[in-house]
């Protein structure tokens, strides 16, 4: 087994080495024009229509959007976690530190995920595995990248445990006795335990109360400051986004529709999708007696309307927003946006 995974190694290093373009970049993440669908006999899901990310290593991208945008498939992609069938990675490039994750064998994926790349999953209550301690689910993934036995590995999980803030003598309870923040901290335990290079966390506080999201949100920067860990955080909490975030990736519909720093994005956003993001949340300096919703509903997947998926909800379509092929415009060096709106002269966001 061992020998199995030293050649699995071995072979990611050469392709490292073959690739030293890639190995040497300033980005951690390296994502090019990827598409993902999922096929079944009854229809064609277009979950994620070519996007592109860059992350520079070190950094902490924020990805918005309301629920079936196509963040999370989109970021299992980068994992290699699409399950297949029915899903299916249709076209693009995706490079994790190096590495062309869409060349790997399931043995070289096997290495990769967890050392290079690791994911914190969204429900801490269905994401552990509930009849291994939590010591044992942590002393896996050890196992799996480091020459450690299980009496060697274990004990290194004890002192990861200590590291998330639970006491060592815990490791060896099961996940049914565990709090939801503590079964979160044990999440993140698992994905740190080998320091991956890159950590996806998934809506990391969407199951936890507001006191528990807190403590899990500092400890979450602690331990990106601590391992100099570059990260991608899927949330629809916008003040998470401005705590935690250096960049921003808003979605809808598959695509990204405005990318940029956080002063970008929060100080002068273009997209009329990201204004309503905006408008639909509370304000304090300006207190209005009813919120401004985002009118109708994301587009279905299998039958997205032509041109810009958005213009069906947009309060600025204009006719080319419905059958023209939506470019990528720059607002500055570090803002794009994808609306054709931006390219007329007079178009102007309503005063916020």
């Amino acid at each position: 087994m061992f020998t199995k995974k030293n050649k699995a190694r071995d072979k990611i290093k050469n392709k490292q080495k073959i690739d030293g373009a890639s190995l040497n970049s300033e980005y951690a993440v390296d994502v090019e024009n990827l598409v993902v669908h999922y096929e079944t006999s009854a229809a064609i899901v277009k979950a994620v229509n070519s996007i592109s990310i860059k992350l520079k290593k070190g950094k902490v991208l924020g990805i918005v959007g309301e629920t079936g945008a196509g963040k999370t498939t989109a970021m299992l992609s980068l994992m290699r976690l699409v399950q297949s069938p029915p899903g299916v990675v249709k076209n693009g490039k995706i490079i994790v530190n190096g590495i062309d994750m869409l060349s790997l064998s399931p043995d070289e994926l096997g290495i990769v995920r967890g050392k290079e790349i690791s994911m914190i999953f969204q429900d801490p209550m269905t994401s552990l595995n509930p009849v291994m301690t939590v010591g044992d689910q942590i002393a896996e993934s050890i196992i799996q990248h480091e020459s450690l036995n299980k009496i060697e590995a274990f004990k290194k999980a004890l002192g990861i445990l200590e590291t998330v803030g639970i006491p060592p003598e815990r490791g060896r309870e099961y996940p049914h006795q565990f709090s939801g923040g503590m079964r979160q901290r044990v999440g993140i335990a698992i994905a740190l335990a080998c320091q991956p290079a890159v950590l996806i966390a998934d809506e990391p506080t969407t199951a936890l109360d507001v006191t528990i999201q807190a403590q899990v949100l500092k400890l979450m920067r602690e331990l990106k400051e601590q391992f100099d860990t570059s990260m991608i955080l899927i949330t629809h909490d916008l003040g998470i986004v401005a705590e935690m975030c250096d960049e921003v990736a808003v979605m809808y519909a598959g695509k990204i529709v405005e990318q940029g720093t956080v002063e970008d994005i929060f100080n002068n956003y273009k997209h009329p999708y990201t204004e309503g993001l905006f408008k639909s949340l509370p304000n304090i300096n300006r207190r209005v007696q009813r919120l401004v919703p985002i009118k109708g509903q994301m587009p279905d997947p299998t039958r997205l309307p032509k041109g810009c998926a958005f213009w069906p909800r947009c309060p600025y379509v204009m006719e080319n927003c419905r059958d023209t092929e939506i470019e990528e415009k720059p607002v500055s060096d570090t803002h794009v946006i994808l609306c054709c709106a931006y390219s007329n002269p007079d178009f102007v966001l309503n005063e916020r």
